[in-house]
């Protein structure tokens, strides 16, 4: 009798056994629960769900503020007043500089135009330190992260048209003087 011998093709798959356990584990260790890579999820995130639509204001409740209205009247009496000043300033400076019209520079008629211009100047000065008053009010709110206050607001938008009619006033007549 002859001894059994396997064939041939199944001895090298014994062979081969220690190379499939090892190649076995180490896919197994690619294939883990669980990832430590910090690589970002590529769900959808919770922003990317709102859009792009501007997100509705809420309304502010504007609260009256006694003190800041009674700074505002004071500031609106004392612009009243400077306006007017200033509006008799420019008559007279307008009738001294068509005086001077046709006099020459250093005439007693041009010096007085001179003068008048630099009161105009004065008072516009006057009421530009009235604007930045107005304005250093309207910054203390926002620092404080309040809402505009619309009398405020209206009270800078006119003090801030009064300093620029009055320096154009200033410069009309300025301009029509014979220059130094």
């Amino acid at each position: 009798m002859t001894p059994y011998r396997p064939a041939p093709s199944a001895r090298p798959a014994s062979r081969l056994a220690p190379f499939i356990l090892i190649i076995g584990l180490a896919l197994a260790g690619c294939a883990r629960d669980h990832d430590t890579t910090p690589y970002p999820s590529l769900a959808v995130r919770p922003v990317e769900k709102q859009g792009f639509a501007e997100p509705a204001a809420k309304p502010v409740v504007l609260r009256p503020d006694p003190a800041l209205d009674a700074q505002i009247a004071e500031m609106t009496r004392r612009l009243t007043a400077v306006e007017q000043e200033f509006t008799k300033a420019h008559d007279q400076a307008r009738t001294d500089a068509a005086k001077a019209r046709g006099a020459a520079v250093g005439s007693e008629a041009w010096l007085t135009a001179q003068t008048e211009l630099a009161t105009l100047d004065e008072i516009r000065a006057r009421t530009s330190s009235l604007l930045t008053e107005i304005d250093d009010r309207a910054i203390q709110r926002a620092a404080a992260l309040e809402p505009d206050y619309p009398t405020l607001t209206s009270l800078r938008d006119r003090a801030s048209a009064a300093v620029t009619r009055q320096a154009a006033q200033i410069k009309a007549i300025s301009d029509s003087l014979p220059a130094a």
